[in-house]
């Protein structure tokens, strides 16, 4: 077989394409070895030159979002979200196939993955085309994934019709690849695009309210008010606690710098208490250690969130102002009530003495710190009626919600 080397003539390289031919096209990644991936013979001739083991399936290479429509089903809102971001680009979304994929292309299973990439002559073809091209990396299972058209040559000189030469790949490096089929979304391979900017992109399409207060001002009714809309609720707090019993790498960080708070992989709260709490620089790199944890949780909460069609969230935390977090806010809504009410409801909720409510609640910022540093604050002086009342309206006025709004 003679291999045709095209420079310019996509139609000529869609023409090889569309008779069933294997045509290496260029990427912005690496160069691929495409196929019609509706053509179950011309994507078995793909396993063929490739050696490629059949369990593996076969991505698509498409023109644009109207694919995921075309060739898959039950698209989540996180596969849109993503398309619309980093299309086209080093992405690839794995998300339900539709029937019309051959069973060879998808190894017999029920996704398919999905790219369109960021090379104009190969989005020339696949307009030329009007198919969906299967379309792995340009290599031998198990080479070097190649970076030009010579490196396409040295492999498959003589075995394939066309090398389309687009000169050499920008990136280099495969495409990243993200299960959307699934609920929480997974990263398969970790490729060009790196993971903080899919879990940025996904985050970024929410709106999230900040909710912060001193205890027993009224944050719980607030928060309902905005779970009743659909919102995801996280609880700093218990987000922490939850990281105290599962987070190996934090806990090994806390050991490091308190020894012996630390044991058999349980913290001894008691000892680390008496470390820091008397001591505000140890307490400040308390602090720093666990809230990078923190955050880093809450984050990939709400990314999955977003990526399950969640529109809304909230954050509860007394200590908000002043962190990381405060840039994912919409707004950030600080809840204050007289010091009357709090000290009753902590009372009746923990069972406390009035004596400690009233130490426990002066100990912690006044309501003034709260009205400086928020966007806006929620005063909670008279019933819960009219309080979830006033949480309503402004909660309307905050965010785009169309059931209340």
């Amino acid at each position: 077989m003679r291999t045709e080397y095209i420079k310019d003539d996509m139609d000529r390289a869609a023409e090889i394409i569309k008779a069933g031919g294997l045509a290496a096209v260029p990427t912005e990644t690496v160069y691929g070895l495409a196929a019609n991936g509706l053509d179950a013979a011309a994507v078995e001739r793909i396993y063929e030159v490739k050696g490629r083991p059949a369990v593996k399936p076969l991505s698509l290479l498409v023109e644009g979002p109207r694919a995921l429509d075309e060739y898959g089903r039950n698209v989540s809102a996180g596969a849109r979200i993503l398309v619309a971001r980093f299309w086209p680009g080093p992405l690839t979304i794995v998300v339900e196939t539709d029937e019309k994929i051959p069973e060879i292309t998808r190894a017999g299973g029920t996704t398919v993955g999905l790219r369109c990439p960021d090379s104009h002559k190969t989005l020339a073809i696949l307009k030329n085309c009007g198919l969906p091209l299967a379309c792995p990396s340009a290599n031998p299972s198990g080479a070097p994934s190649p970076k030009t058209a010579a490196d396409v040559a040295g492999y498959f000189d003589g075995r394939i019709e066309a090398i389309v030469d687009g000169g050499p790949c920008l990136l280099g490096t495969e495409s990243t690849v993200v299960d959307m089929s699934v609920s929480p979304y997974r990263i398969l391979r970790q490729g060009a695009l790196p993971a903080a900017d899919i879990r940025e992109a996904l985050i970024g399409a929410l709106q999230v309210v900040g909710v912060t207060g001193g205890t027993g001002a009224g944050k719980t009714t607030a928060l309902e008010a905005l779970k009743d809309r659909g919102a995801l609720v996280i609880d700093a707090d218990a987000v922490y606690h939850d990281l105290c019993r599962s987070c190996k790498d934090m806990l090994s960080e806390i050991e490091r710098r308190f020894p012996g708070v630390v044991e058999d992989g349980v913290l001894q709260r008691k000892k680390l208490g008496a470390a820091v709490f008397s001591d505000a620089k140890a307490l400040a790199e308390l602090d720093r250690i666990t809230q990078k944890y923190v955050i880093a949780a809450i984050d990939e909460a709400l990314a999955q969130h977003a990526a399950a069609g969640g529109r809304y969230a909230a954050v509860d935390a007394i200590n908000l102002i002043g962190t990381s977090l405060e840039k994912r806010f919409k707004a950030l809504v600080g809840v204050t009530a007289p010091e009357r009410d709090r000290v009753d409801r902590l009372m009746a909720r923990e069972g406390v003495s009035r004596e400690y409510a009233q130490m426990r609640i002066r100990a912690q910022k006044p309501d003034s710190y709260f009205a400086a540093h928020c966007d806006h604050t929620l005063h909670n002086d008279g019933t819960r009626e009219q309080f979830r009342a006033a949480c309503d309206e402004l909660f309307d006025r905050i965010l785009e919600d169309e059931h209340h709004g």
